[in-house]
């Protein structure tokens, strides 16, 4: 009886594009900015793509609409993600060493920056720097699982 195999491996593409600043830090930045950023216009450009069709119609004046969501969406993750390779990339520089703490220390600035300058209140600045300092230390510690 002839038998048959399925195998493969499941891998995550990987895009590199340099864009060289002349400055490691900027280079850094402007790579978290551009992989972010496009990630959250895709997933912008899918929401808008389902909604259109759910509708069952298409016009111009919704396509601007879905243009702008993924322009804004893919500029605000982008510049978290930017601040956020910043802080780390700097924060790496500034200790001598490459471990979990700069993730953890590169997170919380970050929080505390973007929510600053969102307008945030005192209480509100302090709970998205914990959180974020939260997410960028569980992000090291899954990486160092795999």
């Amino acid at each position: 009886m002839p038998e048959s195999r399925l195998s493969g491996a499941l891998m995550s593409p990987k895009v590199n594009l340099m864009v060289d600043m002349g400055n490691p830090f900027l280079n850094h930045t402007l790579d978290g900015f551009l992989k972010i950023g496009g990630v959250a216009a895709a997933k912008a450009a899918a929401e808008e793509t389902y909604k259109m069709g759910k509708r069952g119609s298409v016009s111009g004046q919704s396509l601007e609409q879905s243009v702008r969501k993924m322009c804004k969406e893919g500029a605000y993750w982008g510049t978290v993600a930017g601040v956020y390779v910043g802080m780390e990339f700097g924060v790496e520089k500034v200790r001598g060493t490459r471990d979990w703490k700069n993730s953890l220390i590169g997170g919380a600035l970050t929080g505390a920056i973007v929510s600053t300058a969102s307008g945030h209140d005192k209480d509100k600045i302090v709970f998205n720097t914990i959180a974020a300092a939260a997410i960028a230390t569980a992000k090291d510690f899954l990486a160092y699982l795999t």
